[in-house]
């Protein structure tokens, strides 16, 4: 096991005299040119530009007067989205909803469309009141998760990193520019939350076995750690790719670790059913024990 000290040092951005929005804009403009061979379009996938014009379609015609906008977050907002990312979304209303029987039958029959990104879409229907400015207790709000059909309240999307992507970077389906709705999110903010995810998400990794579903679990795990701690460190949000080259080139001991889940990354939905193999699984739970020690406590602020 590595000092901790020394792997601290390691970790240390290598952002030094950028500011964190600068860093990021410089390695969002690198994935820029990776998606210059794309066709031209919103996604660079025709088939679910089609299926995003339906969304909207169908999300006005259901919400009506209660719509203030519809956005993209995550990958395809940091032009790193690919055929096996999620497609995730934002729906800024005007009011809290009180009955989601229209949305859950919208969402049914979106998910039974005949392309398969219309079983991935996730995302949250947020009042504009509450999407300003970061929520300290994180209220649920109705979610869609992945492979979903029905909304549930929940807090995923209700964070302060879902909020920086959407004023960064966030990309408008329909109503005024996300970032006029929403506050600009602090460095301080982004680590508080990453540290409490990265206490979660060690407890889970350390217990990680070898049963069905830990061939997709296992690398999901150390490139989620990987970016969490690259937003405890260098204070901004970045993908999971750019976040585990990162993590690599500081945790030299684990680079072989990060480099497997990075090429495990293709093909998640068709892992879900296997298992990861014991060297692999063993060599994670070590991995999250040593970021267990190095960030010990979740409310630990750099």
């Amino acid at each position: 096991m590595s000092a901790i000290p020394g792997v601290r040092q390691q970790l240390g951005c290598e952002c030094s005299g950028m500011t964190p929005g600068a860093a990021a804009a410089a390695e969002f403009a690198q994935l820029r040119v990776t998606c210059e061979d794309r066709p031209v379009s919103l996604t660079g996938f025709a088939d679910l530009d089609e299926l995003l014009t339906t969304f909207v379609a169908r999300v006005r015609e259901t919400l009506d007067d209660l719509l203030t906008g519809v956005y993209l977050q995550g990958s395809f907002a940091l032009r790193a989205g690919d055929e096996w990312s999620d497609v995730d979304f934002v729906v800024a209303i005007k009011e809290p909803l009180v009955d989601l029987g229209s949305l859950n039958q919208l969402h049914a029959e979106l998910y039974a469309l005949p392309t398969d990104w219309a079983k991935h879409l996730e995302g949250s229907y947020i009042p504009v009141s509450l999407l300003r400015r970061v929520d300290p207790i994180r209220t649920p709000v109705p979610f869609l998760d992945n492979g979903a059909t029905q909304l549930v309240l929940d807090p995923h999307c209700n964070s302060a990193v879902v909020r920086w992507i959407l004023r960064r970077h966030g990309i408008t389906l329909f109503g005024p520019p996300a970032e006029s709705l929403v506050d600009p999110v602090s460095a301080a903010d982004l680590r508080r939350e990453a540290r409490a995810a990265l206490h979660e998400y060690v407890k889970w990794g350390v217990s990680l076995s070898q049963t069905k579903g830990s061939a997709w679990a296992q690398p999901y795990l150390v490139l989620t750690v990987c970016r969490l701690l690259r937003t405890i460190e260098c204070g901004d949000v970045t993908t999971k790719a750019i976040a585990g080259g990162w993590a690599a080139k500081r945790l030299p001991s684990w680079k072989p670790l990060i480099e497997r889940a990075l090429e495990d990354r293709p093909d998640p939905w068709g892992r879900v059913s296997q298992s990861a193999d014991l060297d692999a699984v063993t060599n994670t739970r070590d991995f999250m024990r040593e970021i267990g020690e190095i960030y010990s406590s979740p409310s630990q602020l750099r």
